[in-house]
């Protein structure tokens, strides 16, 4: 498989093999961003992110026709009406009682932000979640929210009664923020991220630098390559090379007595004239 990239105005293929084998040759530098994306993860959730607790309380309803028994129609009303009861749990009038009876500094906006109501599929229960630092104020803001709107599913549906499935919880361990879950997703976005700036390099980079580039690039064909030594081949070509000529130059005592000798011998028998 192959991949399009434009560069240039001109269309380049990019294999994804040679990908993989850039991704696989900088495997430390995404190691070392998966380490430290994770740990800043890690230190974000632990001391930063506030922890917070989550309180569940449970309401049943049940609609008659009549007092005495219950139908299967009974039934069936209830479990497509636990829609409406969600609904009516979270509207303005409920929990701007609740802020009021509570004494809560906070907007209605801000409350149903933290309230979640749930309904399980074939049942008519309806689950009342409050989320909330305080695991205390958790509790008690649960079942203030079932107790105001019980009274006022009574009536606005025009039921008997809504029957209590279970009060709120004392939440004895934060639902948040998920130490483990916050480390494994900031370690991958480091692997991400540092994949992505090495991609961006490699694609920003139009550099032609084999002869292959060359015959993929340009479409021309390499007569002959000129070698050419790094700086450091060259200093140690020049150090030999002084080495070299420093040793040839060297001229002992006994080097110098023969060569007089010789001079001497030319002066006796030649023109009169001394070689050197």
């Amino acid at each position: 498989m192959q991949m399009q990239d434009n560069r240039n105005d001109d269309e380049i293929e990019i294999d994804l093999l040679e990908i993989f084998m850039l991704l696989l040759r900088r495997w430390w530098m995404i190691f070392l961003s998966v380490i430290l994306f994770g740990v800043i993860g890690f230190l974000w959730s632990t001391f930063v992110l506030p922890e917070k607790y989550e309180s569940t309380t449970e309401i049943y309803i049940l609609n008659t026709t009549n007092s005495d028994n219950v139908t299967y129609s009974d039934l069936q009303m209830g479990s497509q009406l636990t829609k409406d009861y969600a609904h009516l749990i979270t509207t303005r009038d409920v929990l701007e009682q609740v802020i009021t009876e509570l004494g809560l500094d906070e907007s209605y906006g801000s409350l149903v932000d933290r309230i979640s109501v749930q309904t399980p599929s074939d049942t008519r229960i309806v689950a009342i979640t409050v989320t909330d630092r305080n695991p205390a104020m958790a509790q008690v803001i649960a079942d203030k929210v079932r107790e105001v709107a019980s009274i006022h599913i009574t009536n606005v549906m025009a039921i008997d009664a809504v029957n209590v499935a279970s009060v709120a919880n004392y939440p004895l361990a934060p639902s948040s923020p998920s130490v483990p879950k916050w480390t494994l997703l900031s370690a991958l976005i480091g692997a991400l991220f540092c994949s992505a700036i090495i991609l961006i390099k490699y694609l920003l980079d139009d550099s032609i630098k084999t002869a292959d580039d060359v015959e993929k690039y340009l479409n021309l064909s390499t007569l002959g390559m000129i070698p050419v030594n790094n700086e450091e081949e060259a200093k140690k070509e020049s150090k030999k090379h002084r080495h070299s000529r420093g040793f040839d130059e060297i001229k002992t005592p006994e080097a110098e007595e023969e060569l007089e000798e010789i001079n001497l011998s030319v002066t006796e028998h030649g023109t009169g004239k001394e070689y050197t």
